[in-house]
């Protein structure tokens, strides 16, 4: 585990931030690398459109953890929007880099978070992850 990754990476996996479950989440979005075998489930709560708390349980290797671990710690009491404008490569950033072999557990994390964000979307407003954003585009937000 050690050699390529960052001191950042190292500690996230170690002791990883917002580990768990939330029984009443607003949001659980969970995704899978099948190839890899990595499976993310990240739950959300949600109050007047900011991210009031956010978990996460990652079946993964050290780096799907890692990134977990970060990409939640970058959302936490964020809004929505801002949420949903993070990336793969600012988790990735935020860890001091990842090897290129492991970005695509970046890519899961992000996908986790718009995972669970477009289920919040759909139980609050009935309206999924897309029609959402195209109705704000539409409307100027």
């Amino acid at each position: 585990m050690a050699g390529s990754y960052s001191d950042k990476v190292m500690d996230h996996f170690r002791n990883p931030r917002n580990v768990g479950e939330i029984p009443d989440a607003d949001g659980i979005g969970q995704v899978g690398n099948p190839v890899c075998g990595d499976i993310m489930k990240v739950y959300i709560k949600v109050k007047d459109n900011i991210i009031t708390d956010i978990k996460f349980k990652t079946f993964g290797c050290g780096a799907a953890i890692a990134t977990s671990s970060m990409a939640t710690e970058l959302i936490k009491g964020k809004t929505i929007e801002e949420a949903l404008k993070l990336t793969n490569r600012a988790v990735a950033d935020a860890l001091d880099g990842l090897p290129p072999v492991k970005m695509h557990c970046s890519v899961l994390a992000e996908d986790a978070i718009k995972s669970a964000i477009d289920d919040y979307l759909k139980k609050s407003t009935g309206v999924g992850l897309q029609g959402w954003t195209t109705h704000n585009e539409e409307h100027g937000h």
